[in-house]
């Protein structure tokens, strides 16, 4: 298969955050960048010429634009760091060094001490992060040491030093930040029930935690040490408003592959993320043509064990989206919460994304197999003889029962043909009856089409239910069209579609690109069928009020109500105003008809 052209690359990028990556025609990484909007940021390399000659060799360079899709800037921010680290590509400089994001340790140790650090160190320690603010993580640390008075020592605070009195308490007991553990003042236990407190707010469970910053907060408020209180509100209010850790990265998953798929008739893609040490390290996304109806379940299996082999993985747990059996030497884990669920729903939407943009290239480059494709999709969806490629749409509009209409949207290859459509004005129906309406017009569309030997279409849509369709088949019928035309009625729950003699309604997926042409059908009679009904009432309510003037005309009234915006405002209006708009003699004859009035 071909390499689709730059231009159809960025034309088809998300306008989502996350990570792009330049690759050259060698297939070499040059550059990996991150972006709020992809579309936008990758496009403005290429619509100018830029300041250093670096970027324009670079640019010149790029033959393949890869990307991943985020759900956050802070998400899209750690991953670009992760994979400059990883492929280091030529042209990213600032971040290859090896500088990391801040995590906030809980030490595996008697006591254990709670810090800050860049480095993790893999003893058992749980580390909670990573932040991309230092700001963040310095307010969470004071935060528990205005709650927690933990120690700040590197003591190895084992039970037999503490027993041979080996240490001695320092400043910090005596100014109250500590409890003096290190002299056997503090038990372990009631230490570690502070640590498990603190715990929780790493992990973003505040409620527990609020109530003794609510109480210390009160206590000072009540010891009238308001300044206090106010610097522990403030610290709640960050502490609330900071998310406590990024999907991307968690140090709990580590060495761990996701596999998702998302399929429609014709392809699947399935998504691969290869996370390594709680970074995302790689993702793929793998189209497959499907040959027979291959369910989601074989495809991914033979998707897994292809990747596997490609990129030589070795883990030994995957996350997929269904149970599957893969040997014995592979754990499957289906996640239903939590991160590792997350991390499923980031490689989905990955797929999916790719998934559209295949699509998106299809219908710019081959519109005709886009439409093809969708044309048979709806004949099989609709269960109709033949595909459906000229549609006709009809809507009733009377408000209120004045002024019926009616409009005809016309659809030829899933595509609106606006110079056909139709508007009706009803003529025999008095009052608002609409299922009589909808008879009249029916009748008068298609005894003109066959009149005029005209081509009848494929498909016609009633917007409404039962009742609606079975008025319009009064006229297929009068017609003897019954048989040659498919007609459907669709109810004011756009999934259901009623056929003729059918009580029960046809359910159509929400996500079915069929469901979304019928959409736009619906949504483009109503349109064209309300502006005309308005067209028609505000004449009639202009006519009504000023029709009565002599020697004043329709068009002159009109030209004088957009100016003034109403008749009342028109009256109280001066011939010198008047004038302007319209001349002297018109404006006369307007401001003496009002007086004697």
């Amino acid at each position: 298969m071909q390499k689709p052209s730059l231009d159809l690359q960025i034309q088809t990028l998300p306008d989502n955050p996350g990570v792009y990556q330049y690759y050259d025609k060698e297939g070499k990484i040059l550059y990996v960048g991150k972006a709020k909007n992809l579309k936008k940021r990758v496009s403005s390399y290429f619509n100018k010429i830029h300041d250093t000659a670096k970027t324009n060799v670079l640019v010149r360079k790029i033959v393949t634009i890869k990307h991943i899709v985020v759900p956050t800037e802070t998400d899209a921010l750690l991953l670009e760091n992760n994979l400059i680290k990883t492929l280091q590509p030529r042209y990213n400089v600032l971040l290859r060094d090896d500088k990391s994001y801040p995590w906030i340790c809980i030490k595996r140790e008697p006591f254990s001490r709670i810090f800050s650090t860049r480095r993790m160190v893999k003893d058992g320690s749980e580390y909670f992060g990573p932040y991309t603010s230092f700001k963040t993580v310095h307010t969470i640390l004071e935060l528990i040491k205005e709650l927690y008075p933990l120690r700040t020592c590197n003591y190895d605070l084992s039970k037999s030093n503490i027993d041979s009195g080996k240490f001695k308490v320092c400043l910090e007991y005596h100014i109250g930040n500590c409890k003096g553990p290190c002299e056997g003042l503090e038990p372990l236990e009631e230490y570690q029930r502070q640590v498990d407190a603190i715990r929780e707010i790493l992990k973003g469970n505040f409620k527990e935690s609020m109530k003794d910053f609510k109480r210390l907060m009160n206590q000072y408020a009540q010891d009238l040490r308001f300044e206090e209180a106010q610097k522990i509100k403030e610290k709640i209010e960050v502490l609330e408003n900071y998310q406590s850790r990024s999907t991307i990265v968690n140090p709990k998953i580590t060495n761990i592959d996701v596999f998702s798929i998302v399929s429609d008739e014709s392809a699947a893609y399935v998504n691969f993320l290869q996370i390594s040490h709680g970074s995302i390290i790689r993702s793929h996304t793998l189209e497959m043509k499907k040959k027979l109806d291959e369910t989601d379940e074989e495809l991914l299996e033979l998707a897994i064990i292809e990747l596997r082999e490609r990129f030589q993985l070795l883990s030994k747990e995957i996350i997929v989206p269904f149970e599957m059996n893969l040997g014995e030497n592979i754990k499957t884990t289906v996640p239903q919460l939590g991160d590792k669920k997350q991390i499923l729903d980031l490689s989905i939407r990955n797929a999916k994304f790719y998934r559209i943009e295949q699509l998106k290239q299809l219908q710019i480059v081959d519109p005709d197999r886009h439409t093809n494709r969708i044309m048979a999709q709806m004949q099989k969806d609709l269960r109709l003889p033949v595909e459906p490629r000229h549609i006709e749409c009809f809507d009733n509009s009377n408000i209120q029962g004045t002024n019926p209409v009616a409009a005809c949207v016309v659809f030829k290859d899933g595509k609106a043909s606006k110079k056909d459509y139709r508007h009706f004005n009803v003529k025999t129906v008095e009052g608002p009856d609409d299922f009589a309406s909808m008879t009249e017009i029916v009748y008068r569309r298609y005894k003109r089409l066959l009149d005029e030997n005209q081509p009848l279409p494929q498909l016609i849509i009633i917007d409404g239910g039962k009742g609606q369709l079975s008025a319009a088949l009064k006229s297929i019928d009068a017609l003897e069209l019954r048989g040659k035309i498919a007609i459907i009625g669709i109810a004011k729950r756009l999934e259901e579609l009623f056929y003729p003699g059918d009580s029960i309604p046809l359910y159509l997926d929400k996500k079915s690109e069929t469901l979304k042409v019928i959409q736009q059908l619906r949504n483009e009679a109503h349109r064209f069928g309300i502006t005309f009904h308005r067209d028609k009432r505000s004449k009639a309510a202009l006519n009504s009020s000023v029709e009565s003037i002599p020697g004043i005309g329709e068009k002159t009234m009109l030209t004088l109500i957009q100016h003034f915006k109403s008749v009342k405002r028109l009256k109280l209006a001066t011939e010198k105003e008047i004038s302007e708009v319209i001349g002297t003699s018109k404006a006369k004859k307007i401001v003496d008809f009002y007086k004697t009035n």
